[in-house]
């Protein structure tokens, strides 16, 4: 069996046996008696036990730990498998397992026992509540002799990284505004610009317009299609993240930092379904730029870079004036904020006439506890023609938001009364941690 570095530590918890041994013992010189002497020989026989059974355990006891995930999303269910072993000729009566791990919610100590030549296996179960990089471990034993008198402390300062990301949501209510055109597209290079026809079909996807259904291809199929267009750029998708700090409201969760995270991840998904190359901007702590790319390693990227992204100093206006080169031309500017002052209003405009068409998600500051004046912001960028939604709290206070699916079983009851998995922990291995 693999076996990690540990330290181990055995100190005198109850002093009062030394104390009375020593009292045992001048008594016995200053009037010896038989008594004295059984006495005598009843502590010292005591303590001798004590200390060869505490070390008996400090040589051979020993903790395995063992994750079964490298990653998970917020709501995934977090499972490890622990094996206490006792390779010893006598019994732990009590083992305190002991967690350092700083996973939020995460709380998996517990006390055993384990006999002797004898192994206690359990798996313990968690939920990811909080995104970020954590860490599982390290781990301490703590245990006794019988009588209480020595305590042992063994630390395996192993430990292992696991990435918490963002949750992915369907998000039915919204959709992006193509970048300089009306339509979806697929790129055509050879197709006049004035030329737009329904050259091919796609399942619908929450979040879609239904001004775009193929009504036949859906009575066909029995599900909804959407028409695809031809000489209409499939434009790339920039999701800019306002992560500035003073402009947040709310806590934990029920935050307008959490809520903008979740949409930008849940976006970035779908437009990854689509097919688009999404770019991610955010003035967060750390800055993140990623420029547009289609692929899964792109969706990994992304959503490792929000589970780590904290309030930045920078506001919206200078997060796009930075990066108003990176737009491309035609591209979907798709702007996730809370800031409702039109001061980051000029910005945009500029962009409007690199011909990038925006679509602004407003996170709503009162859904989140926080007043704010009325600043008329969504009449403004009604009047200049962008398209802009109001995100209420409530949006993200589903089941949904918390998905959940890793680590999870799923089961149906068969006609005959039998269990059929129809989900399966994927990753199933186990990983060792220490041990």
């Amino acid at each position: 069996m693999q076996t990690t570095a540990y330290n181990s530590r055995i100190i005198l918890r109850n002093r009062l046996l030394p104390a009375l041994l020593g009292l045992v013992i001048v008594m016995q010189l200053l009037d010896p008696s038989r008594v004295w002497s059984v006495l005598l020989l009843g502590l010292a026989g005591t303590w001798l036990v004590s200390y060869v059974w505490v070390r008996s355990m400090a040589r051979s006891l020993f903790l395995r730990r063992e994750m079964r995930f490298e990653w998970a999303q917020v709501g995934d269910l977090m499972e490890e498998r622990f094996t206490l072993e006792n390779r010893g000729p006598l019994p732990a009566l009590w083992v305190e397992v002991n967690d350092h791990s700083n996973l939020p919610g995460y709380h998996v100590s517990r006390v055993s026992d384990v006999g002797a030549n004898s192994q206690r296996r359990w798996v313990t179960n968690g939920t990811c509540e909080r995104r970020g990089l954590f860490t599982l471990g390290p781990t301490s034993l703590s245990c006794a002799d019988p009588f209480g008198l020595y305590e042992l402390t063994i630390y395996y300062p192993s430990s292992t990284s696991i990435m918490v990301m963002p949750p992915v949501v369907p998000l039915p209510e919204i959709e992006v505004a193509p970048g300089g055109r009306s339509g979806e597209g697929r790129p055509k290079p050879d197709a006049p610009e004035r030329i737009v026809s329904a050259a091919a079909v796609r399942e619908y996807i929450p979040g879609d317009s239904l001004r775009y259904i193929h009504w036949a291809t859906t009575a066909r199929k029995g599900q909804p299609y959407i028409r695809l267009f031809d000489g209409t750029p499939a434009s790339d998708w920039w999701i800019c993240l306002d992560l500035q700090d003073a402009v947040q409201a709310g806590e934990g969760w029920d935050s307008t930092v959490e809520h903008g995270i979740v949409l930008a991840a849940s976006l970035a998904d779908r437009g990854l379904r689509l097919g688009r190359a999404i770019g991610l901007a955010s003035n967060s702590t750390p800055v993140i730029w990623l420029a547009p790319q289609h692929s899964d390693s792109q969706r990994s990227r992304m959503l490792r870079a929000l589970a780590l992204a904290e309030p930045g100093p920078f506001s919206l206006a200078e997060l796009l004036e930075r990066n108003k080169a990176s737009f491309g031309q035609r591209s979907s500017l798709i702007i996730i904020t809370a800031n409702h002052s039109p001061s980051w209003l000029d910005a945009v405009i500029t962009l409007t006439r690199k011909d990038i068409t925006p679509t602004i998600l407003l996170l709503d500051p009162a859904s989140f506890g926080l007043s704010q004046p009325v600043t008329g912001l969504p009449g403004l960028l009604t009047t200049w023609g962008i398209s802009a939604y109001l995100i209420p709290r409530t949006l993200l206070d589903r089941p949904e938001a918390r998905p959940g699916t890793q680590g999870r079983w799923e089961w149906r009851v068969s006609a005959t009364g039998r269990a059929v998995p129809l989900h399966r922990p994927g990753g199933s291995d186990w990983r060792l941690i220490s041990g």
